[in-house]
């Protein structure tokens, strides 16, 4: 479980987190939407101790994330994300891009990182693209590799940030096809996302976040099918 008590987070005077409260039980997939600027990605970062938070608790199963006697990489280990840009590493292929963290971090032999690798490249849709350097793939297909290196570390949580915005229209739907099938799989997500419509499907809850506070949340019925608050009206009359 992951669990958000009264977070605040500030870059300077610019307070980007103005109390944030949000659990996320074993199993839920809870979509996080709003207009740039909102806080959404902010939120995931602090999540995964990338960002430090100025006020407030994250609970992951029961550790304090912003505890100074948090180990925050073997935390991390449990909290895979994959971000807005698949960042993998151009000179190695495929299988040897998802099995680098679980040889180096994980500790474990080359051929029980490529084992593990290989299952989840397969997993995702990749399983013919082993041998392929990064570059030669599609961006859709390099986003799915970063889903599968991230799967690799066997991480309890998966952390979305809005990975289908840098990608063309067509290839949007194959990584959405991989989330839904991690949400069949049981994996517990949270997805920043702009794609309302896979929001509506896939998720047990909808937080809509406006200038740092969550606006409104509930089922995505509820949030998408009959808002209650008006910011979360004006948006989603922009966006649909």
């Amino acid at each position: 479980m992951i669990e958000i008590k009264g977070v605040h987070k500030s870059f300077g005077d610019l307070e980007v987190l103005k109390g944030i409260d949000l659990n996320v039980n074993s199993g839920e997939v809870v979509s996080i939407i709003g207009a740039s600027g909102s806080g959404k990605s902010t939120l995931l970062y602090c999540i995964n101790a990338i960002e430090k938070i100025n006020s407030g608790n994250i609970i992951v199963d029961d550790i304090d994330v912003h505890d100074k006697k948090t180990d925050k990489n073997k935390l991390r280990q449990n909290l895979g994300m994959v971000f807005q840009q698949w960042n993998s590493f151009p000179h190695l292929t495929v299988l040897e891009n998802a099995a680098l963290a679980p040889r180096i971090v994980k500790g474990f032999t080359k051929e029980e990182a490529e084992e593990i690798a290989r299952n989840e490249l397969i997993h995702v849709g990749l399983g013919d693209k082993l041998d392929v350097y990064p570059t030669r793939m599609s961006g859709g297909q390099q986003q799915r590799l970063a889903i599968a290196r991230a799967l690799a570390m066997k991480p309890a949580y998966m952390l979305f940030d809005e990975v289908t915005s840098a990608l063309d229209p067509e290839l949007v739907g194959e990584v959405l096809d991989t989330l839904r099938l991690l949400r069949d799989d049981g994996m517990t997500m949270i997805c920043v996302t702009h794609e309302i419509s896979f929001a509506k499907e896939v998720s047990d809850k909808v937080a809509f976040f406006h200038k740092g506070l969550i606006e409104e949340m509930g089922p995505p019925d509820e949030v998408l099918g009959n808002p209650q608050r008006e910011r979360t009206q004006q948006f989603l009359s922009k966006v649909l």
